[in-house]
């Protein structure tokens, strides 16, 4: 019997002090089997980062022709593309000239530097790709707040991230490779 996504349910509130974006979101979220709470929690920082009308979470992990965030107008075209971990050049390809605006937030077992050397000659091609590297230490911090039902308050100030669940906080810090 295959194992079943486990729902997790969040409000975000989002205050992004640089794009002058403040909101509260009520997320759903269906965590993958095979998916770690850090690749979650780090799912619901891209959508903080990006908080917006219309971003969406893809199926990610379980369909290889979406993206783990998306935002798509109202005649379908991707705006914007979201992807996590350390795609291959063929998914750095996809998601540029798919989207009008790309973003990857590296991460994973692999040093995102040693990935990075591989694929960067490709990526450095596009001009609407973004790429971040979050180090592993970030990773298991932002493991630390998941929980099924959580209320976060997300701070972006500065490139500084503040996420809290009110009784613990944890400062991320993104390392740009790219854009």
């Amino acid at each position: 019997m295959a194992l079943k996504s486990t729902i997790y349910k969040v409000e975000l509130n989002v205050a992004d002090l640089d794009r002058g974006y403040y909101g509260s979101h009520g997320l759903t979220i269906a965590r993958h089997p095979s998916e770690t709470d850090e690749r979650m929690m780090l799912r619901v920082l891209a959508f903080a980062l990006h908080a917006s009308e219309g971003l969406e979470f893809g199926r990610g992990i379980s369909d290889e022709d979406e993206p783990a965030l998306w935002r798509r107008n109202l005649v379908d075209e991707i705006e914007l593309w979201i992807d996590l971990g350390q795609p291959d050049e063929r998914r750095l390809k996809k998601a540029a000239t798919r989207a009008a605006e790309a973003w990857v937030y590296a991460y994973g077992p692999r040093n995102a530097d040693v990935w990075w050397q591989g694929v960067s000659g490709q990526a450095g091609r596009y001009d609407n790709l973004h790429v971040m590297a979050l180090d592993g230490d970030a990773m298991a911090a932002l493991g630390t707040l998941a929980e099924r039902g959580m209320t976060l308050h997300v701070t972006i100030q500065e490139g500084e991230i503040s996420l809290s669940n009110g009784d613990d906080n944890v400062a991320i810090t993104l390392r740009a490779l790219l854009g």
